[in-house]
């Protein structure tokens, strides 16, 4: 989901000094300055402060998902299956930026070597596209779960499960392959020429579109297929209780793609420096840590197996004792 406006909102280039001479009439980019969120030098270590926080909070709320959801026998379902990928990814996906950006705002140095940036935007794209095809793989399972639940077993079996993960994971490599190829082959130079940049930025929209409409027409054809059954329903409470099965996973869609939008979708010419940041920050470190939350809070089922999690651990220390 990253493409050549995230590119040029993170990374500037500045004086003669971040690029090589290779012959008169030709440079070599070698590295970028990072601009960060703030030119306020008092505002560096509180804003590392709370980053350090949020993401402690994410990995320690996705770790719990991952854990409780692979050793508690009444989690050992497809919905779960899925929902532990989902935190794996959100895992990878924020160690690929938040890392790099807590260290950056105490450092003196704030840059990043071409070599390195292209690895940071291959696995940006790796994670974000796998992401949209995974949740779209979950909506197709609440559809099955709320259309189909007689044979919801036989339909979402264990192989199916596996092969849709995989399929999800491994829709990141091309997507990831070929919007890092086609942006680090672009003129990074581009003020210093004073090149036109609307058909390169026209060409990552298009591309972007591309990969993040497939998975939410999918999405939406599942929850389109999911609301005509919920209406057909005649009981209040089985109308309720559907909507609550699907509900947490909605809620971390709309996140994701409501943020996705904001930054992508917008006119430029609406776009300050300040407000290109923001919506950045909510994607890359606000929603992965708000989805363990969403899915803890919303779902008795994982609060159970939290507690029951805890109260074994506690149990087996007690024993040791």
């Amino acid at each position: 989901m990253m493409n050549l406006f995230f590119f040029k909102r993170i990374y500037a280039m500045q004086g003669e000094k971040f690029y090589d001479m290779i012959c008169e009439n030709h440079t070599r980019v070698t590295e970028f300055i990072l601009l960060g969120f703030t030119n306020n030098p008092e505002m560096q270590v509180p804003l590392f402060i709370l980053f350090l926080v949020i993401y402690t909070v994410t990995l320690l709320g996705n770790f719990l998902i991952i854990t409780v959801t692979s050793v508690d026998p009444a989690l050992q379902t497809p919905v779960y299956f899925f929902l532990r990928n989902l935190s794996l990814l959100e895992v990878c996906f924020t160690l690929v930026m938040v890392p790099k950006m807590l260290v950056d705002l105490v450092s003196p140095r704030k840059t990043i070597s071409f070599v390195g940036c292209g690895i940071q935007m291959y696995f940006f794209f790796f994670f974000g596209s796998s992401e949209c095809f995974l949740l779209s793989m979950m909506a197709y399972d609440r559809f099955v779960a709320i259309g189909n639940p007689l044979r919801y077993s036989v339909v979402m079996n264990r192989s199916l499960c596996l092969w849709m993960a995989v399929g999800s994971w491994m829709s990141g490599v091309p997507v990831s392959m070929l919007q890092t190829a086609w942006l680090m082959a672009l003129p990074f130079l581009l003020k210093l020429v004073t090149q036109d940049t609307t058909m390169y930025e026209m060409q990552a929209l298009a591309s972007t579109l591309l990969f993040i409409m497939f998975p939410f027409s999918l999405i939406l054809v599942s929850y389109t297929r999911i609301i005509i059954t919920i209406l057909r329903m005649s009981s209040a409470s089985g109308r309720q209780k559907a909507f609550s099965t699907c509900s947490s996973h909605l809620i971390v869609v709309s996140l994701f793609y409501g943020t996705a939008s904001l930054t992508y979708l917008r006119p430029k010419s609406n776009q300050s420096p300040e407000s290109k940041k923001l919506v950045s920050l909510s994607y890359t470190v606000i929603t992965p840590m708000l989805n363990p939350i969403i899915y803890s809070l919303r779902n008795n089922e994982v609060k159970g197996a939290v507690k029951r999690t805890v109260s074994r651990k506690v149990l087996q220390k007690l024993d040791v004792f």
